[in-house]
């Protein structure tokens, strides 16, 4: 399915961000949710900043209660070791078969930085270039398993070809990572990478790795702007500009029913706020915005974040998704099994495999 105006298939994801929510299972439903209406993926937030359950075990446990959707955790690549963060995002892609993703974020407090007592804070200039380097092991580590590396020959009695498995040998600004990786390369090849490319800082990140960019704007021209932005810069860095998804964050209020939104939150725009853009309206006018916004090429989706988790995720799937699907703006199902596929992104060929990479 094509969508109108020759634009790419319309890309839709949602938070499952829930406060005091200590239970894994309580995230199930809302991914089920979410899933029944064919969202792309959705996101957990995470930060050492505040108390709650680890975004990505807590998606761990969602995995095998949904079949499609894409599982995004939010990881902190400041003060974690990026073998093991690249690590345990593949264990997600295996667990849920292909559908993970993950959030790349970094923590720039000196408050944040005493949990941990090994190093002070540091500039978020700093911290945006060693999140892009651990990207970039992630991918390395990632491909130092050929995906025929396992033979599993029980007459030998061998498991792994080792003529298969390399040492990525990556040595960035604060840490050097010799590798193979523990686990084998991930069904996606690579989990699908995503940028909040809002701020400076991490457009730089988002345009050289991310595959999905998520941009807080509060109007279709600065959306405009700053997608362009970034698919310039991601040529820049030699990469196809077409394989870089750039999502508008709204958060979203639609607890007036189908009341037309307010001054400020509808067709024009959303209001800014310090949480982030805010649409406060029904699930109509919400969908006209997301039409309107798509069809002028601002954006090539939206990642919507539920001001009241369960009312309003339930009003978005049942009013909105299913508006914007009669029309044939966004699909009726999946096409595909894993995140790549949803996002119509291909798998990565492995580098070393590819180019003979020393091993």
């Amino acid at each position: 399915m094509t969508a109108p105006h020759g634009r790419g298939l319309l890309h839709l994801a949602a938070a499952l961000d829930q406060q005091a929510a200590f239970d894994a299972a309580s995230y199930v439903g809302p991914a089920q949710l979410a899933e029944r209406g064919g969202l792309d993926f959705v996101t957990l937030g995470d930060t050492f900043a505040r108390p709650g359950p680890d975004a990505l075990a807590v998606l761990s446990r969602v995995a095998p209660a949904t079949r499609r959707i894409g599982l995004v955790p939010t990881v902190t690549t400041t003060h974690t070791e990026p073998f093991h963060v690249q690590a345990a995002v593949a264990t997600l892609d295996w667990v849920s078969r292909g559908r993970a993703g993950w959030q790349l974020d970094v923590s720039t407090t000196e408050g944040e930085a005493r949990l941990f007592g090994r190093r002070h804070a540091a500039p978020a200039d700093a911290l945006w270039r060693e999140a892009g380097e651990i990207a970039e092991v992630a991918a390395r580590l990632w491909d130092s398993w050929e995906d025929d590396a396992e033979i599993r020959d029980e007459a030998t009695g061998r498991f792994v070809d080792r003529d298969k498995l390399h040492h990525v040998d990556f040595r960035g600004a604060t840490f050097f990572v010799k590798g193979p990786s523990i686990v084998p390369r991930p069904p996606q090849g690579h989990p699908v990478r995503v940028v909040d490319a809002t701020e400076g800082p991490a457009r730089r990140v988002a345009a050289r790795y991310a595959d999905v960019a998520l941009v807080r704007v509060a109007g279709p021209a600065q959306a405009r702007a700053v997608r362009a932005e970034l698919r310039d810069a991601a040529a820049k860095f030699g990469r196809d500009p077409d394989t870089l998804r750039v999502l508008g964050s709204l958060v979203v209020d639609l607890g007036d029913g189908e009341r037309a939104a307010e001054p400020g939150h509808g067709g024009g725009g959303p209001r800014q706020t310090a949480q982030g853009p805010l649409y406060r309206g029904g699930p109509v006018d919400l969908a006209e915005l997301i039409a309107a916004w798509h069809a002028s090429e601002a954006v090539d989706g939206f990642h919507l974040t539920p001001v009241e988790p369960h009312r309003d995720l339930e009003r978005l799937v049942n009013g909105t998704v299913a508006l914007l699907q009669h029309r044939g703006l966004f699909r009726t199902f999946y096409p595909g099994s894993t995140l790549r596929e949803h996002l119509g992104l291909a798998r990565p060929a492995n580098q070393y495999a590819v180019t003979g990479g020393a091993s």
